[in-house]
């Protein structure tokens, strides 16, 4: 079982803009908080959000490290109302052409993309 997911942001404040709606929609809770950061939790497992002074650089999905989380969503019309309120919290929807199969015939998600290039990806089922 995953314990947690650290993540490193350039802006916290631009970061919990979005993770910070997104996280409670899905059933997450805050968990802890500091001045540089925040976590948000789900049964066992945590992910933290941090803008930590030892960034070295922006986040690149598209290199080595992270490329995106994925999330249980619920349903296929709970991923459709997450992707429609999405956009109005810092998400940007990716893919959009192949929209709600971009994974594949029989996967329905939704891949959105925040500011700071984190991409998480809406599975139903």
């Amino acid at each position: 079982m995953l314990h947690h997911v650290e993540l490193w942001v350039p802006d916290l404040a631009r970061a919990e803009a979005t993770f910070g709606w997104l996280f409670p929609e899905l059933g997450w809770t805050e968990h802890q908080r500091w001045d540089a950061g925040v976590s948000w939790k789900h049964g066992r497992t945590y992910v933290v959000v941090e803008q930590s002074p030892a960034m070295t650089g922006p986040h690149d999905r598209m290199k080595a490290g992270l490329n995106h989380l994925a999330l249980h969503a619920g349903n296929r019309a709970e991923v459709d109302r997450l992707t429609e309120l999405a956009q109005a919290h810092g998400w940007t929807l990716m893919y959009a052409h192949k929209h709600p199969f971009a994974g594949g015939p029989a996967h329905y998600a939704a891949f959105l993309e925040n500011e700071d290039g984190f991409e998480v990806e809406l599975v139903a089922g």
